[in-house]
């Protein structure tokens, strides 16, 4: 046993033993100082990525990029573990010492392509101007037509695994984002030796060592009952997809809670963590919130609402539910099934409305009063009535995730006139986002998984008018998450069962996880309006998404064809 092995496992035996958690979100990321004992979170820091999302052009070249793209710069995450770790051991006022483990997630599906030691290949000469080189992050929308065709063959050939998604694999998953860059970029293609999620490149860097993860090998790279799609069956795609497997994917898997390897000195260096410390198996951000919020057994559906809303849920039986994003054995806790939906814009669809949509007179007023658009907004929506505003609004600014499964839908409000004003619209957006979450609640309950309480999670829940609009509409009592840093308290749980500090996540989760805070129940007057409400959202929802109307896809196409000319 090295020297720093001994100071882990001597920490590990006394009441101080911490443990890190980093959770890489979509525009920055944070790390949490946590008791391994009692899960008090003891320091955090923030740190925001240098280039952010990258959806107009590209750094270094100053090249535009097209419609429905986004990618990230990989380097931005290693200044998060230069940064945000140690200032918050520092926040914390903590001995380095005493931490026996770090863990760490992702937004998922964000993928990297590297080289076999793991360099992105962005970061090479040769490829640096090629937008197909840098990360693809999640809301990276521009694979749809490679999923479509996805989609189509494996329908048609009866793929067993279809039903494991919904019927329908999402743009934003690994195959698809693949199949993109063999077809429109073949010499990134054929350059990078891994296709890898940036939940393991992350754990790659901290350990020297490439470590698959099952949860995102589950959800986003389609890998179930021990196996991937055939190589028959890329053939079809593509014949030089053929290998895409063999060749770019496949890699040794480890389950949730493993100890993917030791901190190197390098990694030791950035983070000023002791080298040798226990590196948990990389995860994602929403499931790993689920045991944070000790949502562990079946019926309590966690909602990380974010710029984007991930649902978790766990279930004691396997059921095929239309339009889900997977269900995977194990895929947030050991012994259940895991299943997971979503929502591509949320929090997003809010932040675009107040950028590009709201009057300079409600900034200025904004500014006078010394809060925010987004809680001016927030108060002036909250005094009306259920219906008052006489709107009614679709989510899909960023597409559709679930249960459509379509991201070249896009957002749609219908009601408004010269009286409208920009509390009305606001309010009705959060409605809206609460009728899709309401779609999926069904989707999952008509398919024998039910669903008895919302747990929510994420920078959305300091939103009270939000937080009791989802619950009027959705009929369910709703409780938040103690914690502040759900994904990254739940990172460092798992970094504390990798450690050998609590034997499995759900003792984890009974020790460390954050008990429930702020409850908000149905009112039922409100219930009652907002049957009638979800009802005309409900068939706007069939009417663009199921009914064969093409409007929103030819609007598309046409918007590229300007663009591209």
């Amino acid at each position: 046993m090295n020297v720093s092995d001994n100071t882990a496992s001597m920490a590990n035996d006394r009441d101080d033993a911490l443990v890190v958690g980093v959770d890489f979100g979509t525009l920055s990321g944070r790390a949490v100082v946590v008791r391994v004992r009692d899960g008090a979170e003891l320091g955090t820091a923030v740190h925001e990525y240098r280039h952010g999302v990258v959806d107009r052009t590209l750094p270094g070249t100053g090249a535009p990029l097209r419609p429905d793209w986004a990618l990230q710069v990989p380097r931005d995450y290693v200044d998060v573990l230069c940064n945000a770790v140690p200032t918050a051991i520092a926040d914390a006022g903590a001995d380095p010492a005493a931490v026996i483990g770090i863990g760490t997630d992702f937004t998922a599906c964000t993928m990297v392509p590297v080289t076999a030691e793991g360099t992105p290949l962005c970061e090479l000469d040769e490829f640096a101007g090629n937008p197909h080189a840098f990360v693809k992050l999640w809301k990276h929308h521009a694979a749809q037509p490679q999923a479509d065709r996805i989609n189509r063959l494996a329908a048609a050939r009866g793929e067993r695994w279809l039903p494991r998604y919904g019927g329908l694999i999402s743009s934003e998953w690994e195959f698809a984002k693949g199949l993109q860059v063999l077809e429109e970029a073949p010499e990134v293609y054929a350059a990078m030796a891994h296709w890898v999620e940036a939940a393991d490149w992350i754990v790659w860097l901290l350990t020297g060592r490439y470590v698959r993860n099952a949860c995102t090998a589950g959800y986003k790279g389609v890998y179930q009952d021990g196996g991937y799609p055939s190589e028959d069956f890329l053939r079809e795609l593509n014949p030089d997809f053929a290998g895409f497997v063999a060749d770019k994917l496949d890699h040794p898997i480890r389950q949730l809670g493993d100890r993917a390897g030791d901190l190197t000195a390098l990694a030791a260096k950035w983070t000023g963590l002791p080298a040798g410390i226990a590196v948990a198996v990389g995860n994602v951000d929403a499931h790993v919130t689920a045991p944070a919020a000790r949502a562990v057994e079946p019926g309590r559906m966690v909602a990380i609402m974010g710029t984007s809303t991930c649902h978790v849920l766990n279930g004691a039986v396997l059921r095929e539910v239309p339009g889900m994003c997977g269900v995977v054995d194990g895929g947030i806790v050991p012994g259940l099934w895991g299943y997971e939906a979503g929502q591509s814009g949320v929090g997003d669809i809010f932040a675009w409305y107040v950028d590009n949509q709201v009057p300079p007179e409600y900034h200025e007023r904004a500014g006078a009063q010394g809060v925010s658009v987004h809680e001016l907004l927030t108060g002036l929506a909250a005094r009306q009535r259920v219906g008052e505003h006489g709107l009614v609004a679709l989510d899909w600014h960023s597409g559709n995730r679930s249960v459509l499964v379509d991201h070249e839908l896009s957002g749609l409000v219908l009601g408004q006139t010269l009286a409208t004003r920009a509390e009305d619209v606001y309010r009705a957006l959060l409605e809206a986002t609460a009728f899709g979450t309401r779609m999926i609640i069904e989707a999952f309950t008509g398919s024998g998984v039910p669903v008895t309480e919302l747990v929510v999670a994420g920078g959305l829940v300091r939103n009270a008018l939000l937080l009791q609009i989802y619950a009027d509409v959705t009929n369910l009592p709703l409780s938040t998450i103690g914690s502040a840093q759900g994904p990254a308290l739940g990172s460092a749980m798992h970094a504390a069962v990798a450690a050998g500090a609590h034997p499995d996540i759900r003792a984890a989760a009974a020790a460390m996880g954050s008990a429930d805070q702020e409850s908000y129940r149905p009112n039922p007057a409100n219930v009652a309006v907002y049957q009638q409400l979800y009802s005309e959202y409900a068939a706007l929802h069939d009417h663009f998404g199921r009914g064969g109307n093409e409007v929103m896809r030819r609007l598309k196409a046409m918007r590229r064809m300007a663009v591209e000319q």
